[in-house]
């Protein structure tokens, strides 16, 4: 499997157009500072990156970056520009090619961006073999990936070395193609429908039961959306499995329940984390409002103080009372509304 998505991503595709679908595609909603930076990246670099979006969580100054499945470089040189100097993004990708056209332009992005030294580096290897890459546990305060896990063969593997990589408080940020059932093995053998990232696509309850495992106690849904085909070929192979593009954000948070608890606890937002002056999301049930008392369970407490945006929040109340299940509890599916999943209001999913 590994030959023919290296095949797929190194000689048959050559840009973005040459898919067949949309399923590599995040949101194209991208915010003016993102687009901004990728106005900043080589021309060649932005050629052979094969999708739209760009996945990149909120607060990065300064941060230590992993980014698994890097192809060109793309994202990593976006994102070198938001951790800035004092920061480093590191990216592996298996396909020579595409190790290639990244590692031609260090030195352009460096200049471009006015470091004296560069802080991104890349590196050959499987995001399910990470182990092997000697990168040293508890050593990234993020790790992004942008449609490339349903890629790999093992996936079990790369949510347990993402966890052991990242440090306490850090986050699994990363968007990629779900299904609504398994995928029969038949699919799962055709290469077109692998390399397009559909029939390597995670059921979404075993996406959830590996996560967990892996020790990502509960997975936050940022956003989502169905994905269409759009190709009446592929579509008769695969066109009886609803699939959906979604983005994730998994914390390393060794407290984190296994359900939403009430503690009695509220958070209230500054309004100071960069890009997110009124509002701050951090997932598809948390809109926190400048200014305002948001009460939270306990997992969504921790997730904002044991974490990178502590500074940027007012925390009210402690762990000396508990009154049960936080009201509306309930984990949200891609494309499932809060009705579908018994959510009834409050601050928590």
């Amino acid at each position: 499997m590994h030959e023919q998505v290296q095949e797929y991503y190194g000689e048959v595709l050559q840009g973005s157009e040459d898919l067949q679908t949309n399923a590599c595609c995040t949101d194209d909603a991208i915010p003016r500072y993102v687009k901004d930076a990728l106005s900043k990246v080589h021309d060649e670099v932005m050629a052979r990156y094969y999708g739209c979006g760009l996945v990149a969580p909120e607060q990065l100054k300064g941060c230590a970056i992993l980014d698994l499945g890097s192809g060109s470089g793309r994202d990593c040189y976006v994102l070198s520009q938001f951790v800035g100097e004092s920061g480093r993004v590191v990216g592996v990708d298996m396909t020579d090619a595409q190790l290639e056209v990244a590692n031609r332009h260090l030195d352009y992005h460096q200049e471009t961006f006015g470091y004296a030294q560069g802080n991104v580096e890349f590196r050959k290897g499987y995001i399910e073999k990470l182990d092997e890459l000697d990168l040293p546990d508890n050593s990234f305060d993020v790790i992004v990936s942008n449609c490339v896990i349903n890629l790999s063969p093992d996936k079990d593997a790369v949510f347990r070395e993402a966890y052991r990589l990242l440090k306490p408080g850090g986050e699994l940020y990363f968007s990629d193609v779900y299904a609504d059932r398994r995928i029969p093995t038949s699919l799962k053998n055709d290469h077109e429908l692998y390399g397009e990232c559909l029939s390597g696509a995670l059921y979404w309850n075993d996406f959830l039961r590996l996560a967990k495992k892996a020790g990502f106690a509960d997975p936050r849904l940022v956003n989502d959306r169905p994905i269409t085909i759009d190709n009446e070929r592929i579509e008769q192979k695969i066109g009886h499995i609803s699939f959906y593009s979604a983005t994730y954000r998994l914390f390393k948070i060794e407290e984190l329940e296994d359900a939403c608890e009430d503690y009695g606890q509220a958070v209230i937002y500054k309004g100071t984390i960069e890009h997110m002056p009124e509002v701050f999301e951090l997932d598809a049930h948390h809109l926190i409002e400048k200014g305002k008392v948001f009460p939270v369970c306990g997992n969504t407490w921790r997730m904002l103080h044991d974490t990178r945006f502590k500074e940027h929040f007012d925390f009210v109340g402690a762990w000396d009372n508990h009154y049960g299940i936080f009201d509306g509890c309930g984990t949200l599916l891609p494309f499932e509304s809060e009705a579908d999943s018994g959510a009834t209001g409050g601050g928590c999913c």
